[in-house]
């Protein structure tokens, strides 16, 4: 058997125990990610720096857990990404601070309905602003054909606040712009003029065909993505608004499906 000098032998365990002690893990916020692409294109650019030996990036937290064997300093991260990125220090919070007999679901469960608040908000509004226009004379039919005309009216101003950033976060989910990205493009514009066909009264049974068409398409992508228990943002209200891909989502659509074919079946 091959014996070894003592003075190896030290030298072995000392650049062991180095290497488990510079095996730093520093977590940081990241802002920018809209898809499961931007999630790789973070995690590439990171690993590709040297000291760092792992990049787990977390698209819906909006974070990364970077693995290090010695310090990197945070400019030297920041200006490893594509500008789209922004790169900063994680506020960690005081655990001490909690309240007391609240469990870790709740707190997520509380985190995912903040994070839903402003689906819910437009919602209440929209739906709020349909029941006053028909306050005094009220009709059903009215309501809902106003409801679903403010319903695409204000969810296209959302996406057009980032109309570059919004065909890639909706081929995400959606089987028709996976397959062809020039949909993405024209679905807010679609979206729009839907909404100015119900609030005009313009060939209504035209639009709720074609709003039958578009949400069924989105629907089943949303569907799908739940199955699969994918964790992705939701592109309904543009990539302005960092909201997950949650079971509300399919709620939204089934109600203007629902209306939809209430609707049609009634022309």
């Amino acid at each position: 058997m091959q014996s070894y000098p003592m003075k190896l032998i030290w030298a072995h365990c000392l650049n062991f125990f180095l290497k488990s002690i510079l095996n730093m893990k520093n977590k940081y916020d990241i802002s920018g990610m809209t898809c499961s692409s931007c999630k790789q294109t973070v995690k590439e650019s990171l690993e590709q720096l040297n000291g760092i030996t792992h990049a787990e990036v977390n698209l819906e937290l909006g974070e990364v857990e970077l693995t290090m064997d010695n310090h990197i300093s945070i400019s030297e991260l920041k200006s490893a990404l594509p500008v789209k990125y922004q790169l900063r220090e994680k506020m960690e919070k005081n655990v001490f601070a909690t309240i007391d007999g609240i469990e870790n679901s709740e707190v997520v469960s509380k985190s995912k309905f903040e994070q839903l608040k402003p689906l819910f908000l437009i919602i209440f509004y929209i739906s709020v602003a349909s029941l006053l226009l028909h306050f005094k004379d009220w009709n059903l039919k009215n309501f809902m054909l106003d409801f679903m005309g403010l319903f695409f009216i204000v969810f296209s101003f959302f996406k057009m606040l980032d109309l570059k950033g919004f065909p890639a976060s909706f081929a995400m989910y959606d089987p028709l712009a996976k397959q062809l990205p020039v949909y993405g493009w024209v679905y807010p514009f679609i979206e729009i003029a839907l909404g100015l066909m119900f609030l005009m009264r313009i060939e209504i049974k035209i639009a709720l065909v074609v709003t039958l068409i578009v949400l069924g398409i989105t629907t089943i992508g949303v569907t799908k993505t739940l199955l699969d228990k994918k964790s992705i943002r939701c592109a309904c209200l543009g990539t302005a608004l960092k909201l997950p891909m949650t079971e509300a989502t399919f709620i939204e659509n089934a109600i203007m499906l629902i209306m939809g074919v209430i609707m049609l079946t009634n022309q």
